[in-house]
């Protein structure tokens, strides 16, 4: 595999991006044994294998398994579509409320986006492999539609998660968490787009490399303070 590569770097380096990717799904694989499957533990072990699906695609961004670039960056942007509504259902149970007008539009919206980059040929113009990342070519208004519904969701889905917190304070830690994961998600992404411009064109990439902060924070935080062990399960 590091040959067909003739060596480049794919999201802070090939090596790197291969441990991320065992890393989200052996804690999918963690999750499953370790917690009662209850639709928290479940949207866990989805985010987890999404996030790992994601790394997977940009890593074979440039073709590989048979499959051509173009398809392998459809599957990392219907990857990413499905992680903001995740998110907020995630939120949503965990504070166990019933907001069915929120979630349905988050998962609406996904399914949207899904349906044009699985659907429309021309959703996907090409990729480029750079140094430290790899550049997902979409077209311009749809490219700028993804941003506003990716980061608009999670946005939201920080503001309801302290929100919630304050009137919640049992399940203040498990939502704190799920906020904090989420800044270290989307910050450095921001810092490095500020520092140099040019990263915009990889932001898909650039936030994969953060995603195994936010996939250990739900794993080793969120769940264990929100979930209850099989072990202790009469």
């Amino acid at each position: 595999m590091f040959k067909k590569y003739n060596d480049k770097l794919f999201c802070f380096s090939p090596p790197v991006m291969l441990a991320t990717l065992v890393i989200e799904f052996c804690l999918a694989a963690y999750t499953f044994i370790k917690y009662k499957m209850t639709t928290i533990s479940r949207l866990a072990i989805a985010i987890l294998i999404t996030l790992g699906i994601f790394q997977l695609s940009e890593y074979m961004i440039c073709g590989g398994f048979g499959l051509t670039h173009a398809e392998w960056t459809k599957f990392g942007y219907i990857a990413t579509a499905l992680l903001p509504a995740f998110g907020i259902h995630l939120v949503v149970s965990i504070a166990q409320k019933k907001s069915p007008l929120i979630v349905g539009l988050a998962y609406a919206s996904s399914i949207l986006f899904i349906a044009y980059y699985s659907l429309n040929s021309a959703s996907i113009s090409g990729q480029e492999c750079y140094a430290n990342y790899a550049v997902f070519y979409a077209t311009g208004l749809m490219s700028q539609l993804f941003a506003v519904y990716y980061f608009g969701w999670l946005s939201i889905s920080c503001y309801i998660a302290i929100h919630w917190s304050r009137r919640l304070p049992e399940k203040r830690i498990a939502l704190h968490s799920v906020v904090i994961g989420g800044l270290l998600f989307i910050v450095p992404t921001y810092f490095f787009n500020v520092i140099d411009p040019t990263t915009t064109k990889g932001i898909p990439s650039i936030m994969c490399g953060f995603a195994v902060i936010f996939a250990l924070i739900l794993a080793l935080r969120v769940l264990p303070n929100s979930c209850q062990n099989r072990k202790t399960i009469k």
